[in-house]
């Protein structure tokens, strides 16, 4: 990596980028992306509007808004094309300025993208530049940074094998690109419906060996509509074609790396597959139907039967590679809460911790070939420890039961002394709880060696929101490991109830459980979210008689 060099002079707000934006029946979202583009300022030459052959009235709005502005060019597809990467090829080829950047018609640029991007382009001399993106979760507007780390501070790659962990970040809206690089190199994305074509784009252009500008500043923001009628690609995953096609463009994007000559990146996609996409389907697998699990099953051992032995050799027990490993074990889907618990972040390995007639840590007495002897040497901080929690609600009060559970021996030899508990709301940030260590009980005389802790939850505390439950074990000697909570339901854990909240107003309280399985809080204040579990009960009352 090498320090960031001066910037090369360039006229003040000298119009260098081009931004295409794409959109298909987004006629509620794409001027307001449009606008975010226009508005980076003079530094945007121009932007370009791809419409994949609308049948709402986004062409009209579009039509409308360039009107006044000589900036927009508005482009309208024939014939649909059932995915992004045409629209964005087709914006390539009307782009005229020297710099490009991409932006999805219900996404935004924040203020001073362009600038940002464009300055570390050229003040690196570097091929693309690249910058934070965050997902914000919409209604409530929670942001979450995608792949934080690579964008921690300022830096310049002579080449992107001087950071692997670049594969991670597949996407293409959240950098800039040189427009002859990409023309020069003959790199587009995919034509046609092709889910994930980020995926491919992103392999091709890390094989021409672009030099690399990355920066701390946020360049994107990425809307996540979870409610919305029509899912985006990322969010779609009720069908297995949706997996077929993200193993698909996975494999597409390995082979054009290792094709490039760039073996270490092709095997950090690899790696990335396992740690990333195998994690995500593997949590949500138990909420599909038999069907679904089968052939996802079946389809994921076949793409795992790719990998070399390489692949598998560097932390073998890391989540995403033992979850690989069970699945080729296999023939038939098993275990799939455990499995769920281990794809979790962070990861939880939970009971039973089976052992070979030697002695040996393994997944199962069934899959004795699946075996665990690294935890054994694995530092405490990374180990993938398992507490059980069941929450209590009471009138003003909940009580919070937790179980420390021993993983062969390593917790009993790290000497657990806490657990630290913390509640963390979604929507807001904002932290309640105890916020110091719960001292943990003697190990169970039951075998398990299993350590309960206990702590009293004040519902006054709480505002309204969805609340995570965070541990952290402390251990003597100042190491910690911070874990989830495995949601242990019992009977009417999981129902709603009234609470009494903050300055004795009325609140409802709902223990639930998360898709991977940790146990979470819902709170709504005030009669209406009291009210609603009244008629609810109600409801029910009438129809038992």
């Amino acid at each position: 990596m090498h320090p960031i060099h001066p910037r090369a002079p360039r006229t003040e707000c000298e119009p260098q980028v081009g931004v295409i934006v794409i959109g298909y029946n987004d006629a509620a979202h794409v001027t307001t992306a449009v606008r975010s583009a226009l508005a980076q300022g003079p530094v945007v030459r121009e932007v370009v509007a791809v419409d994949d052959c609308s049948t709402d009235d986004s062409v009209d709005l579009l039509a409308r808004l360039a009107a006044g502005e000589p900036r927009l060019k508005v482009v309208r597809r024939r014939v649909n094309s059932g995915g992004c990467g045409s629209p964005r090829n087709t914006g390539l080829d009307r782009v005229t300025a020297p710099y490009v950047m991409f932006l999805d018609s219900d996404d935004v640029l924040p203020p001073g993208a362009a600038d940002a991007l464009l300055a570390a382009a050229t003040g690196a001399d570097a091929e693309v530049a690249g910058g934070l993106c965050v997902r914000r979760e919409l209604p409530g507007r929670r942001e979450v940074p995608w792949q934080a780390s690579l964008y921690t501070a300022p830096a310049v790659l002579e080449h992107p094998a001087q950071r692997p962990r670049l594969v991670h970040d597949t996407l293409c809206v959240n950098k800039l690109y040189r427009t002859d690089f990409l023309r020069e190199h003959g790199i587009r994305f995919p034509e046609g419906r092709f889910p994930y074509e980020d995926f491919v784009f992103t392999a091709r252009v890390l094989a021409a060996r672009p030099r690399v500008a990355l920066v701390p500043d946020r360049v994107y923001v990425w809307h996540v509509r979870r409610s919305a009628d029509r899912l985006s690609i990322s969010l779609d995953r009720a069908g297995i074609a949706n997996w077929q096609a993200r193993t698909e463009a996975s494999r597409l994007a390995y082979e054009i790396l290792l094709a490039a000559g760039q073996k270490e990146l092709a095997r950090a996609a690899r790696a990335k597959f396992l740690d990333h996409e195998l994690r995500i389907y593997a949590r949500e697998l138990e909420l599909h139907d038999a069907s679904y699990q089968q052939a996802w099953w079946v389809h994921t051992r076949a793409y795992l039967a790719e990998y070399d032995a390489s692949d598998w050799d560097h932390n073998p027990t890391a989540p995403g590679r033992l979850i690989g490993r069970v699945v080729l074990a296999s023939p038939e889907p098993r275990d799939l809460p455990r499995l769920r618990d281990l794809a979790s972040r962070p990861a939880r390995l939970l009971p039973p911790y089976a052992r070979s007639p030697d002695g040996t840590p393994i997944w199962s007495a069934e899959l004795s070939e699946v075996t665990l002897e690294p935890l054994l040497t694995r530092p405490v901080r990374l180990l993938p420890l398992a507490v059980d929690a069941e929450l209590r609600p009471r009138a003003r009060t909940a009580l919070l039961r937790l179980r420390l559970h021993e993983l062969y021996g390593r917790v009993a030899q790290a000497r657990p002394e806490a657990l630290e508990v913390e509640w963390r709301c979604r929507e807001t940030g904002v932290a309640a709880g105890p916020g110091t260590g719960v001292a943990l009980g003697p190990p169970s005389a039951d075998g398990g060696g299993a350590r309960p802790a206990e702590v009293t939850v004040g519902w006054a505390e709480f505002g309204a929101g969805t609340w995570d439950l965070r541990l952290r074990v402390r251990f003597r000697g100042g190491a910690y490991r911070e874990v989830t909570a495995h949601a242990v339901p019992g009977a009417g854990l999981l129902r709603r109830r009234a609470a009494v909240g903050a300055r004795c107003s009325l609140v409802l309280v709902q223990p639930y459980t998360t898709h991977s399985g940790a146990l979470a809080l819902r709170v709504a204040p005030g009669l209406r979210g009291v009210m609603s579990v009244v008629r609810s009960r109600l409801r029910r009352l009438l129809h038992c008689h």
